[in-house]
C-alpha cells in the first residue's frame, strides 16, 4: 500500500488513480494529522510526502516517523517545491530515501516508487562490513560508529555498504546513479552530491574517510 500526503485534491487524486492503474494499493490523505494517525494502526509500504501541508508539514511527519523504530523503516519520497534545495538537503538529512521536485510526471513518480521498493526489498546477507569503530551489519541493515547506532536512509546506507566492500576503489556519479538508484534512476547527478554530504555529516570524524577524487567521483580509504 502507497500512501500518498497531497492537500491539492486534484493532484492527490491523480497520483492514487496512477499508481492504482500501474498495479499498486494506494491511499490519498489531505493532511498530515490524518496520515498520523492513520499510522498509528496501519503501516504503508512507502509514503510519498508533500512538504507544504496543512498543520503537521512533510517535514514535521518524516522527523516524527523517523524518530519512532516502529515507522524508521518505511521508505519516504518526499515533493518539494522547485528549486528549494534546503528542503531537499533538510528532507535527505532527516531520513527522506528519495525528493521529487514539483511539478513532477505521475510516470516519474511511478518510475520513483519502483525503484525505492526494488530497494527495500533485496535480500541480505549476514556479514558484518568494518573499519576502525565503523560497522555495517549487513544482516540486521545497522550501522555504529564506536558502540553508537547511526540513523541512516537507505541510500546512505546501501552507498556505506558500497564503499566499505570496495575501501580505496573510485565511483564515479554515473556509477553510484546505476547501483543505488538502478539503472530506471529518475534523478539528477546532484542528488548523488547530497547523499554523499550528509552521509559524511552523519558518520562524524568517520565521515572524512569518504574522499572527493575531482573531477571523478569519490572513494573511501578505510583506516583514514
Amino acid at each position: 500500500m502507497i500512501w500518498c500526503v497531497e492537500d491539492d485534491a486534484g493532484i492527490r487524486d491523480i497520483e492514487v488513480y496512477t499508481l492504482q492503474s500501474t498495479g499498486f494499493e494506494a491511499r490519498g490523505f489531505a493532511d498530515g494529522t490524518s496520515f498520523w494517525q492513520a499510522l498509528q494502526t496501519e503501516k504503508p509500504e512507502l509514503a510519498v510526502l508533500d512538504i507544504m501541508l496543512p498543520g503537521m508539514d512533510g517535514i514535521t511527519l518524516l522527523k516524527k516517523m523517523r524518530e519512532k523504530p516502529e515507522f524508521q523503516e518505511i521508505p519516504v519520497i518526499m515533493a518539494t517545491a522547485k528549486g528549494e534545495e534546503y528542503d531537499k538537503i533538510q528532507a535527505l538529512d532527516m531520513g527522506a530515501d528519495y525528493y521529487l521536485a514539483k511539478p513532477f510526471g505521475v510516470m516519474e513518480l511511478v518510475s520513483c516508487v519502483k525503484a525505492v521498493l526494488r530497494r527495500y526489498r533485496h535480500g541480505t546477507v549476514d556479514h558484518l562490513l568494518q573499519t576502525g569503530g565503523l560497522v555495517v551489519n549487513l544482516d540486521e541493515h545497522t550501522v555504529t560508529a564506536d558502540g553508537r547506532r547511526l540513523l541512516l536512509t537507505y541510500k546512505e546506507f546501501e552507498i556505506l555498504r558500497l564503499f566499505l566492500s570496495h575501501p580505496g576503489m573510485v565511483y564515479t556519479r554515473e556509477q553510484l546513479m546505476t547501483d543505488i538508484w538502478g539503472t530506471d534512476y529518475c534523478g539528477e547527478t546532484r542528488t548523488v552530491d547530497m547523499h554523499i554530504r550528509t552521509l559524511r555529516q552523519k558518520l562524524g570524524a568517520y565521515g572524512e574517510m569518504i574522499e572527493t577524487v575531482r573531477g571523478v567521483g569519490y572513494r573511501l580509504e578505510a583506516g583514514k
